[in-house]
């Protein structure tokens, strides 16, 4: 198969090199697991944390006679990844027999799909930044192909002294293996790739994208050339369980290769390791071609054939995809691309804004959302689904603060409340007498108060208007932040006769 490089040389990317600039080429092999009950070709469990070979059928053991059954469900989910990447689905697909020995894999082989894969070539687009202005770039990633095949079991070397155990409840679990062409050009790319990747997989409920369990993997092809040169030798990383260490992979990875050509040598396609302890790559294997593989057309599954008719109606059922639901926000809500790429982020942020935002100011609601919710949520380390403060509570303060019941500061201080207490914000504001104060007596005696204990900075700020905002501060630290802003900003230009 010839390769084609579409991309133009980017400079921003480049590596500097001690003979001359550098530049990466990378392409990923991502292995989602695929969302279902139970197992590619078996009915046994698919839950994660299960006691070790609890979810093993005779077929996941590979004892004699037992014949593999395609799993409708998996079939469905691979159709409907394929339509959320925007690929090409084929209409009949053929599962083949990949021959390689593992001992947790116990037929000898592993069935796979490898010239006739379920879904055809589709592209992803990737926003990559912000960069110092603010400003993201987006770029193209082509989809090689998707198929779907089963994974192995697990050997467990640290269980015994002498013996390496192995646990098959993993044996036989679909999965889809996405492949990117090699379109991404830094770590950078590579990391905004996967990252909207799983973002994809997720809103699709296709994979739950959890990398630490093992449900998503990232094999990377790094090689590296001189800008817009020919393709270099690829080493491929394997099993890269974190979107963080997928960078650190290929930026050790690619100063390898680099320092290794420099030095005289040649890079050799091998198979490596990333050691995320020491922040470096290590060999594992020569690589493999297909032909060692030695791939057949598995001889107990018939070909996998289904109508337009079938597409179409997983296709009506697909819901609102990231790209989608960010172009809505921004042309509905006039939200800035950066805050509707933040919102989008996870389809559980998504939800949260739309109902906080339903009704409501959307840009208000955006920055309460991304600036104090996130704010508060990553500095205590918790998911959107941890936290303490509830859409229709944070809904019920953005409704107090378009009352005039209290102030943009107080509110702040409620959002606190709500945070360490819970309860109905409210509520909380009538018990605990927050309510924003809006007698224009009340507060115009609070200005006269503090100009006159300021007579100095009175006549300071009849030369220079600017100073009216410090009497602002003041008359709103006096009243403890519950004196209508609006009120008080009119009064002291009012009484020092500025604009």
């Amino acid at each position: 198969m010839t390769i084609v490089d579409t991309r133009d040389p980017n400079p921003k990317s480049f590596i500097p090199g001690a003979t001359g600039d550098w530049e990466i080429i990378i392409g990923m092999e991502v292995h989602a697991q695929v969302l279902s009950d139970s197992k590619l070709f078996s009915g046994a469990s698919t839950d994660f944390g299960a006691e070790a070979n609890s979810h093993v059928s005779l077929v996941d053991a590979a004892m004699p006679g037992m014949l593999p059954v395609i799993n409708e469900e998996c079939v469905r989910q691979a159709v409907r990844t394929g339509l959320g990447l925007k690929a090409q689905i084929n209409k009949r697909s053929v599962f083949d027999r990949k021959n390689y020995f593992y001992p947790d894999l116990p037929q000898g082989y592993q069935i796979s799909q490898f010239k006739d894969p379920i879904v055809g070539e589709g592209t992803v687009t990737v926003s990559v930044g912000p960069n110092n202005q603010g400003e993201f770039e987006d770029i193209e990633v082509g989809i090689e192909r998707l198929h779907l095949e089963q994974d192995a079991g697990k050997s467990m070397h640290d269980q015994h002294p002498s013996m390496s155990f192995v646990d098959l409840n993993r044996s036989g679990v679909a999965l889809m293996e996405i492949v990117s062409k090699p379109d991404m050009r830094s770590a950078d790319e590579a990391k905004a790739y996967l990252t909207k990747l799983r973002t994809i997989l997720r809103y699709l409920g296709t994979c739950n994208g959890n990398m630490d369990e093992g449900s998503m993997r990232a094999d990377v092809n790094v090689s590296v050339r001189r800008p817009g040169g020919p393709f270099g030798t690829r080493c491929e990383i394997k099993n890269v369980n974190s979107i963080r260490f997928v960078g650190q992979a290929i930026e050790s990875e690619a100063r390898r290769q680099i320092a290794l050509i420099e030095d005289g040598g040649m890079v050799e396609q091998e198979t490596r390791l990333f050691d995320p302890s020491k922040g470096e790559t290590r060999a594992m294997r020569n690589k493999e071609d297909a032909h060692d593989y030695r791939y057949f057309p598995d001889p107990d599954l018939l070909p996998l054939e289904f109508d337009q008719a079938y597409i179409d109606a997983l296709l009506s059922e697909l819901p609102e995809l990231p790209d989608d639901k960010k172009n809505r926000f921004i042309e509905e809500g006039g939200l800035s691309t950066y805050d509707a790429s933040i919102l989008v982020s996870e389809k559980a942020i998504a939800d949260f804004y739309e109902e906080v935002a339903k009704g409501r100011d959307a840009k208000q609601a955006a920055n309460w959302v991304i600036n104090d919710l996130l704010g508060a949520l990553n500095k205590d380390g918790k998911s959107i689904e941890e936290t303490p403060v509830s859409a229709a509570q944070l809904g019920a303060i953005l409704d107090l603060i378009r009352e005039g019941t209290i102030s943009g500061k107080i509110a702040k201080d409620l959002f606190e409340i709500v945070w360490n207490e819970g309860g109905d914000p409210k509520r909380i504001v009538e018990d605990r007498g927050m309510k924003q104060v809006t007698d224009t007596g009340a507060i115009e005696k609070a200005v006269d108060d503090v100009m006159a204990a300021n007579s100095d900075k009175v006549e300071q700020a009849k030369a220079k208007p600017s100073m009216a905002g410090w009497f602002v501060g003041q008359v709103m630290k006096a009243t403890g932040g519950k004196a209508n802003p609006q009120a008080v900003n009119a009064l002291v230009k009012d009484k020092l006769g500025v604009e």
